[in-house]
């Protein structure tokens, strides 16, 4: 199991590091017109879906069928993509005055930086050679 906890280690520095930063900037990011607790609910949002959708890829890497890598990547898109839509929906009804759009395009700009670190370490992992 501690490979398992060192392919993890990139998505828990991110987390944390975000995490930690929102929390200090805390004044400064409501000067920008940004709203923090959306900023850290985002993080961990995105950190949980992460860990789910990449455990499901590193199981179907070891699979024979390549087809079945093809699916699980398609899977963790919609996982993904689903979740961060019903997100959204959920924070414009239920903070329909103070929806900040500015927070919503940094929480998505989040989302691309562990979407990046998901891709390079599944692509570490793959061991096939014509892969």
């Amino acid at each position: 199991m501690p490979s398992q906890q060192k392919t993890l280690l990139p998505f828990i520095a991110i987390f944390s590091l975000f995490g930690i930063a929102v929390v200090l900037m805390r004044t400064t990011l409501d000067k920008w017109g940004l709203d923090y607790r959306v900023l850290l609910v985002a993080n961990a949002l995105f950190f949980i879906i992460s860990i789910i959708t990449f455990l499901l890829q590193q199981k179907a890497l070891s699979h024979k069928n390549p087809n079945v890598f093809v699916r699980s990547i398609l899977g963790s898109v919609m996982i993904k993509m689903f979740g961060c839509v019903i997100a959204i929906i959920l924070y414009r009804l239920l903070a329909p005055n103070s929806f900040s759009k500015m927070s919503v395009f940094v929480a998505m700009f989040l989302y691309l930086i562990y979407l990046a670190i998901e891709v390079k370490v599944i692509l570490k992992l793959n061991k096939k050679p014509d892969a």
